[in-house]
């Protein structure tokens, strides 16, 4: 499962890079979660044509189709910074040090070989997809209104880019903290047991009142 996660920050080379890439993994979720106020707004209108007017949104679910890359990908970086998806750890909780840090170098290793190969054939999908000579630069569209379908296309291999920008950050932070025998490595996800995630909230609802 996941499980709540702190990543700490300092001055070294690698803390720097991390931060400057949480930078765009934020403004990669804000567009995210505005999509998703978008996706809300649209079913309001065209519930509301349909019912007043009896005239729904015309394509509303082309722009749904258009929505879920957006949705979907554009914040699965930020989401491995924080050590959000969902893991098994009835194993990897009983490590400690070096033993710990080589298990998750091997993880994100893993984990970066199969990206690179979603970013591969993603793009060449993408490809399929666009043509500069064609209308729209798009040889396909969606069925209802005709929007062209490249730009959704074409968020896959930019969001599945930043996260293996994120997985080499992350690679190097536990390949540094297994050579160097390091117990809170910077720029990874530590992940808490649960004293430390119940003071964690407590201290956090001590800032709030």
């Amino acid at each position: 499962m996941a499980g709540h996660a702190t990543v700490l920050e300092d001055g070294s080379l690698i803390s720097r890079l991390d931060r400057r890439l949480l930078q765009l993994e934020q403004f990669l979720a804000l567009i995210s979660g505005f999509a998703v106020f978008g996706l809300m707004v649209l079913a309001v209108v065209s519930v509301s044509g349909r019912n007043a007017l009896n005239a729904p949104l015309p394509g509303y679910v082309d722009w749904i189709e258009q929505a879920m890359p957006l949705i979907a990908f554009l914040g699965v970086s930020f989401v491995q910074r924080s050590g959000g998806h969902i893991r098994m750890d009835i194993v990897i909780s009983r490590l400690k040090g070096r033993a710990l840090w080589l298990f998750e170098f091997l993880s994100i290793i893993l984990i970066l070989i199969l990206m690179l190969a979603l970013v591969w054939g993603s793009w060449a999908h993408f490809d399929r997809s666009f043509d500069f000579g064609a209308p729209l630069w798009s040889r396909d569209s969606s069925i209802d209104i005709g929007i062209p379908i490249w730009p959704a296309k074409l968020l896959a291999p930019v969001a599945f880019s930043v996260l293996c920008a994120r997985l080499v950050l992350q690679a190097w932070g536990y390949g540094r903290a297994f050579v160097l025998g390091l117990e809170t490595p910077p720029a990874v996800p530590l992940i808490q047991d649960a004293a430390a995630q119940a003071a964690a909230e407590a201290e956090q609802y001590e800032g709030r009142s």
